[in-house]
């Protein structure tokens, strides 16, 4: 890809706080017009990257450009052209919804008359045109997420970060959020998102670069990322959990397989198949002949789950520590408007 085809461009990007190295020589392009979602432990880097690319922050080394702008020499270019979804809701719970709108509408000066057009269209587009007088604090936690995507829309930009969009949401709330980033997408907005939910990536992104201590260690779609982890897997459920470790055995031993992985809270040894069908069969056969009773067996791709841990060596948490920066703004959309 060019850097005319991308919408962001990221070399060896570097920031430190003290000891800390938030960001190890970063590397990221986004396709214009596409869903790139950022993966990592708690403290990789992702807010800071984020916060970087937003212009919210100034890095200590690397190249940064968002819609054709580099973030340093022409930080306001890149403000024109962008919106920003934090992690913390920046609306004002008193005001009703379309009030909201239009006062981020005047706070990035569209005018009085604009900026109420501009919400009218944001609510009918979010699903929220019958709600809009209604007080925020009376919002559901899906519709003030929803409510909050639509102020980062007010100047349509040209390129989106969703920085952990959905994080404490129910899973209602988590969908109605989703359906409206493949609504911008699918009319060519550039998102950016980065989130700790593995299901909202492999739903959502057309690319996933996973990142780790500052830098990143993986990038793909979400299926070359699961080919990384052994291709298709087989999963055994045991009606009796005391002969995990001898089932286990027995499907260790088959040729063409991994190192079993054993659930015993679920009762389930999950392996590497790269036989499907041979190894089903024998699977099957070496119970059998063992008097292994299977509750269930069944065939499956590896899950974005199985991806992250394998890739980040199972870890919650980067070694860099927590982003403890990250939550100093709570209102980013002021602090990029034009």
């Amino acid at each position: 890809m060019t850097d005319l085809d991308a919408a962001i461009v990221v070399e060896g990007l570097r920031k430190r706080y003290g000891a800390k190295q938030a960001l190890d020589g970063l590397d990221l392009t986004v396709a214009r017009g596409t869903v790139h979602a950022v993966l990592g432990p708690n403290g990789a880097g992702k807010t800071t990257a984020v916060r970087v690319l937003a212009t919210l922050l100034r890095c200590d080394e690397g190249r940064v450009e968002v819609a054709g702008f580099d973030v340093r020499t022409r930080p306001d270019e890149v403000r024109r052209r962008i919106g920003l979804l934090g992690q913390h809701a920046a609306l004002d719970e008193e005001l009703g919804g379309r009030q909201n709108l239009e006062m981020f509408g005047r706070l990035y000066h569209l005018g009085a008359r604009r900026a109420g057009q501009r919400a009218d269209e944001l609510l009918e587009r979010f699903g929220l045109a019958d709600t809009g007088r209604k007080a925020v604090k009376q919002y559901s936690g899906g519709m003030r997420r929803r409510l909050d995507l639509a102020a980062s829309l007010i100047t349509e930009p040209h390129v989106l970060f969703l920085d952990e969009p959905t994080t404490g949401l129910d899973p209602r709330g988590r969908n109605e959020v989703w359906s409206a980033v493949r609504l911008l997408a699918g009319a060519g907005t550039t998102v950016l998102l980065t989130t700790q939910y593995l299901e909202e990536a492999d739903r959502l992104a057309d690319r996933i670069t996973v990142v780790d201590h500052g830098r990143n260690i993986a990038d793909g779609t979400a299926d070359e990322l699961k080919d990384l982890v052994g291709g298709e897997r087989i999963d055994v459920v045991l009606r009796d959990a005391a002969h995990l470790q001898a089932a286990a055995a027995i499907i260790g031993a088959l040729p063409d397989t991994g190192l079993p992985d054993i659930d015993d809270d679920n009762r389930r040894i999950s392996v590497a198949a790269t036989d499907r069908m041979a190894i089903l069969t024998e699977t099957i056969r070496g119970l059998r002949d063992a008097g292994i009773d299977a509750e269930d067996i069944a065939v499956r791709r590896p899950t974005l789950d199985e991806v992250f841990l394998h890739l980040t060596g199972g870890t919650g948490e980067s070694s860099a520590g927590t982003e403890a920066h990250a939550d100093v703004d709570t209102d980013p959309k002021a602090k990029v408007s034009a």
